[in-house]
C-alpha cells in the first residue's frame, strides 16, 4: 500500500542538541582526586548522558531508579533523573542544574539541514506528519523557531505512553487518520522507533550524527520510499 503519512522522532532525527563550549565555562567536576575543569573528554561524557542515555553506569537509589524509568512521562521526573545522571558524572548541583536548563531550552536544539525542507514539502504535498517523541518538555517552540511544523505532536509526557510501547504509535496514527501500513516511522533508534514496525508501519533508521555531517539523512530515504518531499 502506498505510504500516506510520516511519523518522526525528534532528538537525533529532526533536531539535535548541539552544545556550545560556553555552556561549560567555569564548570568543574569533583572526583576522588579533587576538583577538575571540564575538559573535552568530560564535556563529551556529559553530553552523552544528556542525549544518548542508557543509565547503565549511573548508580541509583530506588527512588532515583523510579525517576529514571519514568523520566519521559513527567517533567519533574525527567529533571530528577537527568540531574542525578549529571551529578553521578561529578558535576556539583549548581552546574548540573545549569547544564540541564540548557538541555531543555528549545533554543539549544538545532534542526538537521533538511528538516525544515522535508516538513514544509510534506505539508505542501498534503502528506500528514506527526512527531512521536519520548520527551518530557514541550518541543513545539523549537519547530516554530526553525520555521517548521507538523500536523500532530505525540509527546510521551502528554499522552502517558513511551516508545517502544505500540500505544504511542497508535495514538499518532489515529490522530492522522491513517492505517499502520500507510505510514512510515523515521527515527534514530531501532529499539524505540523501530517498534512501529511491530504494528505494521514501515521504518527508516537514521544516524544521529552531528548536524553538519548529515545533510540529506531525511530527504533521501523518504524519496526512496516514493514520498514526495
Amino acid at each position: 500500500m502506498p505510504l500516506r503519512a510520516v511519523l518522526f522522532d525528534f532528538s537525533g532525527t529532526l533536531f539535535r542538541l548541539e552544545e556550545d563550549d560556553s555552556w561549560f565555562d567555569g564548570m568543574e567536576v569533583i572526583d576522588d582526586d579533587g576538583r577538575h575543569a571540564v575538559d573535552a573528554h568530560v564535556q563529551a561524557e556529559l553530553m552523552e548522558r544528556l542525549t544518548h542515555p542508557t543509565g547503565g553506569s549511573v548508580t541509583r537509589t530506588e527512588e532515583a531508579h523510579r525517576a529514571w524509568v519514568n523520566r519521559d512521562l513527567a517533567p519533574v521526573l525527567h529533571r530528577e533523573a537527568y540531574l542525578h545522571a549529571l551529578r553521578d558524572a561529578g558535576l556539583p548541583d549548581h552546574h548540573a542544574n545549569e547544564l540541564y536548563r540548557q538541555a531543555i531550552d528549545p533554543a539549544s536544539w538545532v534542526p538537521y539541514p533538511d528538516t525544515v525542507e522535508v516538513l514544509r514539502s510534506l505539508k505542501a504535498n498534503s502528506v500528514p506528519t506527526a512527531i512521536v517523541s519520548n520527551i518530557a518538555f514541550d518541543i513545539r517552540p523549537a519547530f516554530r523557531a526553525a520555521g517548521a511544523d507538523a500536523d500532530e505532536f505525540v509527546l510521551s509526557f502528554e499522552v502517558g505512553v513511551v516508545k517502544p510501547n505500540p500505544g504511542i504509535f497508535e495514538i499518532a496514527l489515529q490522530r492522522l487518520g491513517v492505517a499502520a501500513d500507510e505510514a512510515v516511522m523515521v527515527g534514530d533508534s531501532r529499539e524505540n522507533d523501530g517498534a512501529a514496525a511491530n504494528i505494521g508501519c514501515d521504518f527508516i533508521l537514521v544516524d544521529p550524527l552531528p548536524v553538519a555531517e548529515r545533510p540529506t539523512g531525511l530527504i533521501a530515504p523518504l524519496r526512496e520510499r516514493g514520498i514526495r518531499c
